[in-house]
């Protein structure tokens, strides 16, 4: 029941197997022939090798109209040039800042690319962990963008399922931490909480694993929006 499927590139990374270009290109390309839903390819996290990489994906699935990140201050122009040559649109990650976003979304916009095709992405942490601080600014980005500032009125997306995935509470086996439950019913409870929290601050895509967070959340969505 998915809306959109998220792929990310993560044996691309130098750590964790440094699969080439070629290799990342063949298996989106394989990718979009399989999966009818819109496709979101996310690199392997690290800039210089997503400066690698990114741009073969954008070449093999052109005009294909993929959502394409991270762009970051250290890499965005080698992306965006990329997402411009090839009709997609791109992933602004900055650390949780406005100012910041602001600023990178004008870098990108500078190069040509339309504000309409820039989704932001503030690096967000899992539920409890700095979570009122997340929300907040993620608030005022949206506050400000209805107040008219069309820099920063852009889509936001939040890597929810890979936050929420990092943090002890939600990963802990039951024999380890008896207290707090069964895994799965907790690894559940905390994905969907954290979705929920981020759709009502202002996320316009979240990206969840479990089918479970999809039902659960289209039917938030249906009933309160």
């Amino acid at each position: 029941g998915a809306d959109l499927t998220c792929l990310k590139l993560q044996s691309c990374h130098p750590d964790h197997g440094d699969r080439s270009p070629g290799y990342a290109a063949d298996f989106v390309k394989k990718m979009l022939q399989t999966v009818g839903l819109p496709l979101i390819v996310i690199g392997c996290g690290h800039p210089d090798k997503d400066a690698e990489i990114l741009p073969a994906v954008s070449d093999i699935a052109k005009g294909e109209k993929l959502l394409i990140g991270m762009a970051t201050k250290d890499n965005y122009k080698t992306i965006t040039a990329a997402c411009l040559a090839d009709g997609h649109s791109i992933i602004a990650e900055t650390r949780l800042d406005r100012n910041l976003a602001k600023q990178l979304n004008i870098l990108i916009s500078d190069m040509g690319l339309p504000l309409e095709r820039i989704v932001m992405h503030h690096t967000t942490g899992g539920l409890g962990y700095g979570f009122e601080y997340c929300y907040s600014i993620m608030e005022r980005c949206r506050l400000a963008g209805l107040q008219g500032d069309k820099v920063v009125a852009q889509p936001i997306i939040n890597m929810v399922a890979e936050e929420t995935s990092k943090v002890k509470e939600a990963k802990a086996d039951v024999d380890e931490v008896p207290e707090w439950g069964e895994l799965k019913p907790r690894a559940l409870s905390w994905e969907i909480t954290c979705a929920v929290a981020y759709l009502q601050a202002g996320a316009d895509i979240l990206v969840v694993a479990h089918p479970d967070s999809v039902k659960y959340l289209h039917k938030y969505i249906n009933t309160m929006f």
